[in-house]
């Protein structure tokens, strides 16, 4: 599971950069290393990142240290 964990963790630090490009408006994005928002491969990275999410959404409170130290409140 803590594989699971950190491919989920490294997926939705990139998309959280990529929103951050975004949002800075710097005209660029990661989807445009595969062939822009239309392409196949850039839709495949937005699903992973999406579903990175929710893997964590639902397994956060087992993964994290200072969740289970405070008694697990998120």
């Amino acid at each position: 599971m803590k594989g699971l964990h950190m491919v989920a963790f490294i997926l939705l630090v990139i998309g959280g950069l990529n929103w951050l490009l975004v949002g800075l408006g710097a005209g660029w994005e990661v989807g445009q290393l595969f062939g822009g928002m239309d392409s196949a491969g850039a839709k495949i990275v937005y699903v992973l990142v999406g579903l990175a999410a929710i893997v964590e959404v639902a397994t956060h409170k087992g993964n994290c240290k200072g969740c289970a130290t405070r008694g697990g409140s998120m």
